[in-house]
């Protein structure tokens, strides 16, 4: 899909150019012409070529960009968890020394309550 997002892309880039071309054209012939002052507007079609290339570069894009990520927070965090950490933006903080170690802290927590409950059940 990568080689004809960017074909689009180009294909929207290049009529786009050729708008613009045209758009420069009409204005200096209109603008070098002695007539009566009439309307200088841009034709129709010069429009509406600028218009269609705009969404053609737009779909180029859409259909070239990555995949979107999740918007809940923690459904983005349980993908970087299932996948290892690996993509962790997060990992350079969590790895430094003076960084408190949530998970070791609730693991020895409970094992803590753990044992608590067991000399209480004795």
């Amino acid at each position: 899909m990568a080689f004809l997002s960017r074909l689009i892309t180009f294909f929207g880039l290049i009529l786009l150019a050729h708008a613009g071309y045209s758009a420069h054209e009409h204005t200096v012939l209109s603008s070098n012409t002695r007539l009566s002052t009439s309307s200088t507007a841009l034709p129709q079609d010069i429009i509406v070529e600028t218009l269609v290339s705009l969404v053609v570069v737009s779909l180029g894009l859409v259909l070239g960009a990555e995949k979107l990520k999740p918007i809940s927070w923690s459904q983005w965090a349980g993908e970087i968890e299932k996948e290892g950490g690996g993509r962790n933006p997060y990992s350079r903080l969590e790895e430094r020394y003076s960084f408190w170690d949530v998970r070791a802290k609730r693991k020895e927590f409970s094992e803590w309550i753990r044992g608590q409950d067991a000399m209480a059940a004795q």
